[in-house]
Order: structure tokens, then sequence, then C-alpha cells
């Protein structure tokens, strides 16, 4: 039938050699730049259906995080979209909820690395984020009576 093999493949022939590895601090950098590249996205989505001056401060500020973290190097960013005359309350409510979960890993992250500025920008988001879903809560429970 098959003769057996005598020989090792060669694939298999060199010593295995691990991966390179990053330091912790410039994982943590990564990651950090990822989650707050993230909820800029979603921000400006948010800003797309439902301008506001806040969420254009909040994106200003996470552009700048994520250009800090990133040696200078500016995020991509979509244009931003015409506001619908009537926004998709749940559309916004679901954005505003992905954006709290964001910046709460940004929050993680940022607490690891003990970058004070990129924790409090996360919690301030997060806190935004939560009082916007509160009040859409609201909104919505008023509008029920």
């Amino acid at each position: 039938m098959y003769e057996p093999i005598r020989s090792k493949s060669v694939h298999a022939m060199g010593e295995p050699t691990p991966p390179p590895r990053r330091p912790r601090q410039e994982e943590l950098d990564i990651q950090l730049a990822g989650h707050l590249a993230a909820l800029l996205t979603v921000t400006d989505e948010l800003r797309a259906l439902a301008p506001d001056p806040s969420l254009d401060r909040a994106a200003q500020r996470l552009t700048e995080g994520v250009t800090r973290l990133r040696d200078g190097s500016r995020p991509a960013r979509s244009a931003t979209a015409p506001a619908q005359e009537r926004p998709d309350a749940d559309r916004v409510a679901s954005l505003h909820r992905r954006a709290h979960t964001l910046a709460g890993r940004a929050l993680v992250v940022a607490a690891s690395r003990a970058d004070t500025g990129a924790a409090i920008l996360s919690a301030e988001r997060m806190d935004a984020h939560a009082a916007a879903l509160d009040g859409a809560g609201s909104a919505l429970s008023g509008a029920a009576h």
C-alpha cells in the first residue's frame, strides 16, 4: 500500500518561534484606542441622527484621545449625514446603549493603564449615554399615558 513517511515534514523542521510580544502598556494603548475609536464611530452616527452640541464636543474629545494614543494618527471618520426630521427612537436608543457599553470598556482599560484623562472622558460618556437612555425611557413612558 503506502510507504510510511521516514522524514519529518519540512514544516516541522525548524525550532518553533514564539510570536513577537508587545509590552503590556502597548497592548493596553491599542485596546483603549480601539474602544475610543469605536465609541467615536457610534457618536458620529448619533450626531447624524440627532444633532446635539454635546455630541459634537464629545466627538472632538474622543478624536483627540484616539490621536494621542495612536501617536498623532487621527482616526478615520465618516461624514455626518444630514439629520432626519424624526429620527427612529429605537435606533437612537440602541446607539446610546452601544455607546454606553463601549465607554464602559474604555473605562476599564483606561483604569488598567492609569490614564486619568481617558478614564474621565469614558466615565463622562457613560453618564451622558445613561442619561440619554433614561430620558428616552421617560419620554416613551410619558407618551404612553
